[in-house]
C-alpha cells in the first residue's frame, strides 16, 4: 500500500533528518517524487481502487477486532473518547497534535510548496496532500490553483439570496445561506437523479467539492464587504493563489497578511473527524446529501460557541481585559482578571481542548508567526502573558484536563494586527478553511462506499437496568 510503505520510509528518513539536517532535502525529494501527475482527478483515479481493496481487506480480515470498551461516562459525555469513525485525511494525537496524512504542522511548513521561498504553505498544497497522501510539486500546486480560479464563479442568485438577509445578521448566518444557495448547481445531485452507479459517486462529489472550495472565498468576502465595507466588492486577482486571493478580496493586500491567510487556511483545514463541524459534514453526507448540503450543515455546527465561534469570543475577551486593565497589564492584575472571569461562571476562551493534552501546535505556529512579524504588538504580548498565567490557574481549579492554549487563543490577535478587527467575522474564516478537510474526506467517503451513519442510542432507564446486571 502506498500510504503504509511511504509512511514507513518517511518515518525513517525523518528520524535521520532530525540528526542530520542535510537529509531534509532527501525527505522532500522522496515525497515529491511519489506524485508526478499534474491533474488531481487523475491522481485520485489511480489511488481509489487500491484504497478500496485496502478497506475491503480490513473489513474481511479484522472486522471483528474490538477497539475498546464503551462506558456509561462515554455515552453521557457526548461520545467523547469513543473510536467510531473512519477519517483518512488527518489524525489527532493527544500529545503530538494534528498530523495531516502523517505530517505534523512544522513538517507541512517545511515540505509543502509556498508562494515565496521560506514562506507559509499554500492551502492548495495541503488539499492535494489530504486527497492523495502525497506532497505535491510546485507545478502541481500551481495547476490546482489555476483550476480553483477557473471554478471560482458565483451565480448572481447567491448574492441576491444573501442580500435578502438583514445586513446585521451574523456573518455565519449569511455565509451558510450563501452556501445553501450554491447548492442548486450540485453535479452530484444531478448525477444521482440520472441514476449514476454508486462506484462512480466520488466523481461528481469531486466536482462539487472543488467548485465549493473555489467559490467559498468569494462568498465569504462578499459577506465581509457587505457588512463592513459598504458593499464595495473587490474582484479576484488571477495572479494570486487561494490564500492570497482571499486576503485580497477581503481588502488586505499587505504581503504579510496574505502570508497569514495562507497559514490560517492551512492549519484550520482539518482536525480529524470527531469535532462538531467535521462530524456533522460526514454524518449528513452519509445520507448521500451532496457536498453543498453537507458543508452547510457543518457550518451550522461550526457557528456554535463551543466550536468555531470560540475564535470570536477570545478576541472579545482579550479586548475586555485591555478595556479594564489597559494594554500593559501586569501578570498579577491579569491573574485577578482571569479569576474574576472564572468566578463569574464563565470560561477563559482559547484554553483547553476536547482531545489535546498539550499546547495546540496550531497555537505554536501562530506564535512563531507573531514572533517573526509582530513581536512588539501589545495584544501579542498580552497573549504571551496569558500563556504563562492561565494554565496554572486552571490546574489549581483541578477540573480541567487540558489547561493549555488552543488554536483560537492566538488567531484573533494576528488578524486584528493586520486590520481585520471585526471579531464576529472570524468564524467565517474558519469555515472557508475547514471546507478543505471536510470536502477532501467526503470524496474518500464516496470512493470507499462508507455507509449511512447510524449509532445506537439508549435511554437512562436502559443504562440503569444494564448497570444493575
Amino acid at each position: 500500500m502506498v500510504f503504509h510503505k511511504g509512511a514507513s520510509l518517511l518515518t525513517k528518513l525523518r528520524s535521520r533528518a532530525v540528526q542530520q539536517p542535510g537529509l531534509r532535502n532527501s525527505v522532500r525529494w522522496f515525497q515529491v517524487q511519489t506524485s508526478s501527475e499534474v491533474d488531481l482527478h487523475s491522481q485520485l483515479k489511480e489511488l481509489i481502487p487500491e484504497q478500496q481493496e485496502r478497506l475491503k481487506k480490513l473489513r474481511s480480515e479484522h472486522g471483528k477486532v474490538q477497539l475498546g470498551n464503551i462506558t456509561v461516562d462515554m455515552v453521557l459525555g457526548g461520545m467523547r473518547g469513543m473510536t467510531g469513525l473512519l477519517w483518512e485525511t488527518s489524525l489527532l494525537d493527544p500529545e503530538e497534535g494534528i498530523r495531516f496524512r502523517g505530517l505534523s504542522i512544522p513538517e507541512c511548513q517545511n515540505l509543502l510548496p509556498a508562494a515565496k521561498s521560506g514562506g507559509e504553505p499554500l492551502p492548495e498544497g495541503l488539499l492535494w496532500l489530504l486527497l492523495t497522501g502525497k506532497v505535491p510539486t510546485k507545478e502541481q500546486v500551481d495547476s490546482l490553483s489555476k483550476e480553483l480560479r477557473n471554478r471560482a464563479t458565483v451565480p448572481d442568485h447567491v448574492y441576491k439570496t444573501i442580500d435578502a438577509l438583514p445586513i446585521d445578521a451574523h456573518p455565519m448566518t449569511q455565509f451558510a445561506t450563501g452556501v445553501m444557495a450554491l447548492q442548486v448547481q450540485s453535479e452530484f445531485q444531478k448525477a444521482y437523479e440520472k441514476g449514476i452507479h454508486k462506484s462512480k459517486y466520488w466523481e461528481p462529489t469531486f466536482e462539487d467539492s472543488l467548485s465549493l472550495i473555489a467559490q467559498l472565498p468569494i462568498v465569504a468576502s462578499y459577506v465581509y464587504r457587505r457588512m463592513y465595507k459598504n458593499g464595495q466588492v473587490i474582484p479576484m486577482d488571477d495572479s494570486l493563489d487561494y490564500g492570497g486571493n482571499f486576503a485580497h478580496m477581503l481588502g488586505f493586500d499587505d504581503p504579510a497578511m496574505q502570508e497569514l491567510m495562507r497559514l490560517y487556511v492551512t492549519i484550520h483545514s482539518d482536525h480529524e473527524g470527531g469535532n462538531v463541524s467535521a462530524h456533522t459534514g460526514h454524518l449528513v453526507a452519509s445520507a448521500l446529501s451532496d457536498p453543498y448540503l453537507s458543508f452547510a450543515a457543518a457550518l451550522n455546527g461550526l457557528a456554535g460557541p463551543l466550536h468555531g465561534l470560540a475564535n470570536q469570543e477570545v478576541l472579545l475577551w482579550i479586548k475586555s481585559v485591555v478595556g479594564e486593565c489597559g494594554e500593559n497589564v501586569s501578570k498579577e492584575d491579569l491573574q485577578k482578571y482571569v479569576w474574576k472571569t472564572l468566578n463569574s461562571g464563565k470560561v477563559v476562551p482559547g484554553f483547553g481542548h476536547g482531545v489535546l493534552r498539550k499546547t495546540d501546535p496550531r497555537y505554536t505556529c501562530q506564535r512563531e508567526f507573531a514572533l517573526k512579524h509582530l513581536p512588539e504588538d501589545p495584544l501579542f504580548k498580552l497573549v504571551s502573558n496569558l500563556y504563562e498565567v492561565v494554565p496554572p490557574i486552571l490546574l489549581e481549579l483541578g477540573k480541567v484536563k487540558n489547561p493549555w492554549p488552543n488554536v483560537d487563543a492566538h488567531s484573533g490577535v494576528l488578524l486584528n494586527y493586520y486590520g481585520l478587527t471585526e471579531a464576529r467575522y472570524y468564524t467565517v474564516l474558519f469555515g472557508v478553511s475547514r471546507a478543505i478537510g471536510i470536502c477532501a474526506q467526503l470524496i474518500w467517503d464516496r470512493a470507499l462506499g462508507l455507509p449511512l451513519e447510524r449509532p445506537k442510542s439508549v435511554t437512562m432507564e436502559w443504562l440503569e437496568k444494564h448497570c444493575k446486571k
